[in-house]
């Protein structure tokens, strides 16, 4: 029987082979069907009991971050909620450069969408083992960060727009050890735009 206060994992936005060829279906099938799964059925193994149950993914997040008694909590907690982003960020057919709305506001803090598109890039690239690169809405500014691990922006005050999981599990299937090669190709077919329109306007 179905626990009502159990942490579901979501839907993905699309077949599993959709991303193709830049992220493969068995690709998605591991990464989205067992590691993503298995964070929400570990997470709801921990937090069974406990005065986490039932609260929404983001108030978990947010109690238990900076707490190292509730680690394993907000680490499965924050996977959970970042994997089902970056499924949000993706879309098959991405990429290209963003409407009007956010293309200004990239143009402000960036200089140009060409000088955005370098940083995200460096920022995916140089994050040393697992992480993340984010695009954020700091205020009326817009930055890019990288996390390690499972932290999240979620915990720093700033607007998530977008996200690419850099992982090796994000990649290594399809492209072993070349991590640009599968940024790129994220960033040049799959980046959902519409997706970080609609997150920056949550807060404009």
């Amino acid at each position: 029987m179905n626990n009502p206060n159990q942490i579901k994992l979501p839907a993905l936005p699309y077949a599993e082979s959709a991303l193709e060829p830049v992220i493969s279906a068995k690709t998605i099938s591991f990464h989205y069907g067992k590691h993503h799964q298995t964070y929400v059925d570990k997470l709801n193994q921990l937090i069974s009991g406990t005065e986490f149950e039932g609260l929404p993914l983001e108030d978990i997040i947010r109690k238990t971050a900076d707490n190292a008694e509730y680690t394993g909590v907000f680490n499965n907690a924050a996977q959970v909620w970042n994997h089902t982003f970056f499924w949000n960020s993706l879309t098959p057919e991405g990429g290209g450069k963003p409407a009007e709305g956010l293309m200004k506001n990239i143009a402000e803090s960036f200089g140009s969408f060409e000088a955005f598109s370098d940083e995200f890039t460096k920022a995916a690239k140089t994050q040393f083992g697992s992480g993340w690169a984010w695009l954020v809405l700091d205020g009326t500014k817009l930055k890019v960060i990288k996390t390690a691990n499972a932290e999240t922006p979620l915990t720093m005050g700033v607007q998530p727009l977008l996200t690419i999981d850099v992982w090796e599990h994000a990649y290594y299937l399809d492209y072993q050890n070349r991590r640009p090669e599968y940024i790129s190709g994220v960033l040049e077919n799959l980046i959902n735009w519409d997706f970080a329109e609609k997150n920056q306007n949550l807060n404009l």
